[in-house]
């Protein structure tokens, strides 16, 4: 452990033990985790967006797809970005690894995809429009590479 770590955590628990209990290091254990979907387009494909519409667009990159029946609870939201952020892990061990370059910009994004999302979900995660994007397509924060797609209709579609 580095020395400013450990300064920082005995300094901390100083602060905090009267207010409370502090457990320093904690372990934490991790259910195993599944993707319900995850796509990586051939590097040497051409995919348009013609082909496949909204889809052709989100399939340009790598993806995570986690389509919902129902509405997504804060729970459910909160899920799939934990299993986003275990493929960032995951993809990080593996460049060091390997050692080869690890690039953000390369990393998938999450898409949720729901028949409807409240309000409520949309704003306490920071959702919002992007006008390149189809009306019902919510981007969270860039740094959380997430979308939630909500109430997507056909064009003409009434």
């Amino acid at each position: 452990m580095k020395p400013h770590d450990q300064f920082a955590k005995n300094y901390l628990e100083e602060l905090l033990s009267p207010l409370g209990q502090v457990e320093i290091s904690k372990e934490i254990t991790d259910e195993n985790r599944q993707i319900d979907l995850f796509f990586s387009p051939h590097p040497d494909r051409q995919i348009t967006v013609d082909n496949l519409g909204l889809l052709g667009q989100i399939a340009l990159n790598s993806t995570l797809l986690e389509p919902y029946r129902n509405s997504p609870t804060r729970a459910d939201v909160r899920n799939c970005l934990a299993k986003l952020t275990a493929v960032f892990a995951e993809l990080q061990r593996q460049a060091k690894r390997e050692n080869s370059p690890y690039n953000e910009e390369n990393l998938p994004r999450l898409w949720i995809l729901a028949p409807l999302v409240s309000e409520t979900i949309l704003n306490g995660f920071g959702a919002a429009l992007d006008p390149n994007w189809p009306e019902g397509v919510y981007f969270l924060p860039p740094l959380q590479r997430t979308a939630i797609i909500n109430r997507i209709r056909p064009r003409g579609a009434i």
